[in-house]
């Protein structure tokens, strides 16, 4: 192993003082069985658990405030003075997380006369000329001065990391000038004087101009503006006051040296009396997951003594004593080295193995010479895969791959089966969503702390990159049996998570069967009929061309539809359109898709043509086009990737190509849908969910109206019109059936005034009348998003129906356009995410159904409510009425689930 996988040592600084207001003020009231709050104390006992996990071989030090006063009180004597005392429900919550901490066997550390942030500040120097890296857990915009090479901070509330590009945006500064910032502007909450009058923006200009707050105060009289001069040149001395207070003290004597802050594995039996105690019975079950984490910090430091051992297998003797092994553990970490990330296209270049931590093994298969011919040494690829055969699907070994659908795939082209499998990316997705991401490299550094060796290193890049069975047997073996064993690691880890977070159903009822599901699907693949997709793109390319030319007639002169700073000139500076014409950061005009619909709604013809262009502009590169492209030449057919955990909600992804977004409602990608043909001898079937995400939303909120309407199988646009407008449903007309529709689907979206206006081409008032209507008739739905809201607020996440955590990362930032999206995404995610998972239900029990039938027919394509089948004409009645009974019965919910089932030779016909 080179050095540089060896892990980073690092100092986890907890700002403990400045997250028990925090977590106070985020979370209801709680108490214990005595009566004693602890609602604070719940959260911060949450976050020092998440902390555990997440740094798991880092040391961990919290660090409190002493008491109110400090060395600044002898600078300023109103320095806090302005502070309330806090509420009485928090003063008995002080002395309970410093217990929290303790009975966690982290080191707690306070000293009188000084603040928490100065302890925080000094600690960081000193890890620092140590060499060991520092993250300050904290929310505090103080701490954000400490922010340099090697010190990084997190906040603990929004569950994010803080950089220089925050601190830019927050201050207008980076961080080695946000204590200058600071003593410009002042800060209320602590009594800092600060310039009266000068502001953030203000701060960061001057700043900016004069290069630091000496040089400022110095050159004051040179200011031009006679008020600010002024002021500056009065408020001097109150400038450099507040610079010394705002400033952190980074040469404190340490209570603590460093060395006994080193990390002890927590005493579960002193957790679980400290959770007992103060009646938290939901962390009495996550006990486990703390010692696993205290185990894999053992595991790392062991590993870091005796780096893993990886070799290559070239004797069938060696290959035997592995899987001999695996048979008696019951367990068989697995992955595949092949020549392309397309499982059809792919060709197997070697087999990688791990039974246990600390050794991997490589099976070298198909590795060629600089002339193309095959390496010496290897084994037969036909006589490995035939002793691999039994172990893969013997039911008593466990095989455990990293993104295992991919692998499934690989060997089921070559006959051979595996399972029961796990598979550790889906582990963590299930665990954590999508508040990390889950490739096997950044979950090896996060749990593990071991950095993986790139491909890169291996198999160069650009250009000169090589494909795998390139790669000489010698450097592919550290590679290849690194990811086994990695694999295997990351096992051990993520699965006693399960049971003690509670997601042990949202992995194996919903994840767990659907790698091999899927595998399937992607071999299968599905005819595409290159003719046609050749006249779409003939047919759109001249329509194009037409409308190009209409874009010349109105704009007056020729210019390049594909060009947005051409657009926005014309657009702007000579057809002098109103209300619209904002520039982005280049000093171009922005002309954007939103943009152009606005100006479209308001009965301007040219951005209406230019987003008709670019339609069929995407619609020709993506599909039409690149469709062709993707055809495999053995099948005739396309192989689409699908992504499981690449969304917030749980939803499937597909890529190469991508058919989750063909647009169904638009008459052109009908027709796209056209080139998507059966097999000779086969028709293809579709099964599409009947508003899913609407029957959902009335579950989950409870509105009676809408359940009797979809009990009852009423038009149901046409019943919230009438709810709404006070009318008998069959005098509702399109519109206001439009506008109802716009709606429904409006709101599970977080839709606002302005999006509404938009949609419907009404002005906002109106639209703002409209959602009040809304809501004033279905005031459940109302109470459901502030209950989604809130719930995220306090958690970080929302869950769907079946307890799958969608993860709302931006829920309490500071900038109201981003804590509106995130609002918006907590209000959708429960309900896209439960039809994503009662989707992924459907697929489970209709793979079970068709294998039990032996039936004829395959699953072909899921794209978001919709599954497509192939199905022999004989079969189809039946797997039509099997298919709506598997689907419909998916999930038990207070609305009938209703599917829509259609056959045709092609994709739109059936749909």
């Amino acid at each position: 192993m080179t050095e540089s996988t060896a892990p980073t040592k690092r100092l986890v600084l907890v700002d403990g003082s400045g997250y028990i207001f925090r977590a106070f003020f985020a979370l209801p009231p709680m108490t214990r069985p005595d009566g004693t709050p602890v609602n604070a104390v719940f959260g911060f006992t949450n976050m020092l658990m998440r902390l555990l996990q997440d740094h798991a071989q880092d040391d961990i030090v919290v660090v409190f405030d002493a008491g109110r006063k400090s060395f600044r009180n002898d600078l300023y004597e109103a320095y806090k003075a302005n502070r309330q005392e806090p509420p009485a429900e928090l003063v008995p919550q002080f002395a309970l997380v410093q217990e929290a901490a303790r009975a966690f066997d982290l080191p707690v550390v306070a000293v009188e006369g000084l603040e928490a942030d100065d302890l925080i500040a000094s600690y960081a120097k000193a890890a620092s000329e140590a060499g060991e890296e520092v993250l300050v857990v904290s929310s505090d915009k103080d701490l954000m001065q400490l922010l340099r090479e090697g010190v990084s901070l997190w906040d603990p509330m929004k569950q994010k990391s803080i950089g220089p590009e925050e601190v830019m945006e927050r201050f207008g500064v980076a961080p080695s000038m946000v204590r200058e910032a600071l003593a410009l502007t002042g800060d209320t909450s602590d009594n800092v004087p600060g310039v009266p009058g000068i502001g953030p923006k203000t701060a960061a200009q001057l700043l900016t101009e004069f290069g630091s707050l000496e040089a400022l105060l110095e050159n004051a009289h040179s200011i031009k503006q006679p008020k600010r001069r002024e002021t500056l040149i009065a408020n001097a001395e109150k400038a450099r006051l507040s610079f010394e207070l705002v400033g952190l003290k980074d040469d404190c004597e340490l209570p603590l040296a460093l060395d006994a802050c080193r990390r002890k594995a927590p005493d579960p039996a002193k957790l679980l009396a400290f959770f007992q105690e103060n009646g938290f019975k939901t962390l009495t079950a996550r006990i486990a997951a703390v010692e696993q984490a205290a185990a894999e910090q053992r595991q790392v430091a062991d590993q870091a003594a005796e780096a893993p051992r990886f070799s290559a297998i070239t004797d069938m003797a060696a290959l035997d004593t592995v899987l001999a092994r695996a048979l008696d553990l019951g367990r068989l970490a697995i992955d595949t080295e092949t020549t392309s990330l397309n499982v059809v296209r792919a060709r197997l270049v070697g087999i990688s193995l791990s039974v246990e931590p600390g050794e991997g093994f490589y099976i070298p298969l198909g590795h060629v010479d600089d002339f193309g011919q095959r390496c010496q040494g290897q084994l037969d690829m036909a006589a490995v895969l035939e002793r691999l055969r039994p172990v893969l699907a013997d039911p008593s070994v466990l095989k455990i791959g990293h993104n295992i659908k991919y692998d499934i795939g690989i060997l089921a082209r070559l006959g051979v089966a595996i399972t029961p499998v796990d598979d550790t990316m889906l582990l963590s997705y299930a665990l954590d969503g999508a508040s990390h991401g889950h490739s096997m490299d950044e979950l090896a550094s996060r749990h593990l702390g071991y950095e993986t060796i790139p491909y890169a290193r291996i198999c160069g890049t650009g250009k000169s990159q090589i494909t795998f069975d390139q790669c000489p047997v010698e450097k592919a073996t550290e590679y290849a049996a690194e990811d086994a064993e990695v694999t295997l690691r990351l096992w051990r880890h993520l699965r006693p998570r399960l049971v003690a977070e509670r997601m042990a159903s949202v992995y194996e009822t919903l994840e767990r069967p659907l790698p091999a599901i899927l595998s399937a699907m992607e071999v299968a693949g599905i005819r595409v009929d290159a003719g046609r997709l050749r006249q779409l793109s003939g047919t759109f390319t001249q329509r194009m061309a037409r409308l190009e030319e209409e874009a010349h007639r109105l704009a007056g002169r020729p210019f390049n539809l594909g060009s947005p700073k051409q657009l926005g000139e014309v657009l702007f500076d000579e057809l002098a359109i109103a209300g619209a014409g904002r520039k982005t950061k280049t000093g171009a005009y922005a002309t954007g898709a939103e943009v152009l619909e606005e100006l479209a709604a308001q009965g301007h013809a040219l951005p209406r043509t230019v987003l008709d262009w670019r339609q069929l502009q995407k619609l020709t590169r993506t599909y039409t086009d690149a469709l062709v492209e993707e055809i495999v030449e053995e099948t005739g057919r396309v192989h689409t990737s699908y992504m499981m955990a690449s969304t917030s909600t749980g939803r499937l992804s597909s890529t190469e190509p991508n058919l989750q977004n063909i647009p169904i409602r638009s008459e052109e990608g009908r027709r796209i849908r056209e080139a998507f043909v059966a097999e000779n001898g086969f028709v293809l079937l579709s099964a599409d969910y009947s508003q899913i995400e609407l029957r959902v939303l009335a579950h989950m909120a409870g509105i009676e109206a809408l359940k009797q309407a979809f009990a009852n199988d009423i038009d149901i646009h046409a019943v919230t019109a009438s709810q709404m407008f006070e009318k008998p449903v069959a005098e509702i007309g399109p519109d206001l059936r439009r506008s109802a529709k716009t709606i429904n689907y409006g709101i599970i979206y977080g839709i606002g005034a302005f999006g509404l206006a938009q949609r419907l081409g009404i002005p906002q008032a109106q639209a703002r009348a409209y959602i009040e209507a809304y809501f004033e008739q279905y005031p459940g739905i109302k109470d459901y998003m502030e209950q989604a809201k809130a719930e995220a607020r306090e958690k970080g996440f929302v869950r769907t129906l079946f307890g799958r955590r969608c993860y709302v990362p931006e829920i309490n930032a500071r900038i109201p356009s981003r804590r509106a999206y995130a609002e918006r995404a907590a209000i959708n995610a429960p309900i896209q995410g439960s039809a994503a998972d009662i989707m992924k239900r459907a697929m489970h029990h209709l793979a079970t159904a068709l294998h039990a039938e032996q039936a004829g027919a395959r699953m072909l394509l899921q794209v978001h409510d919709e599954l497509v089948l192939e199905v022999p004409p004989g079969e189809v009645e039946a797997t039509g009425a099997l298919v709506r009974k598997v689907m419909e019965g998916a999930a038990e919910l207070t609305v009938p689930l209703v599917v829509d089932v259609g056959t045709g030779g092609n994709w739109d016909e059936a749909h």
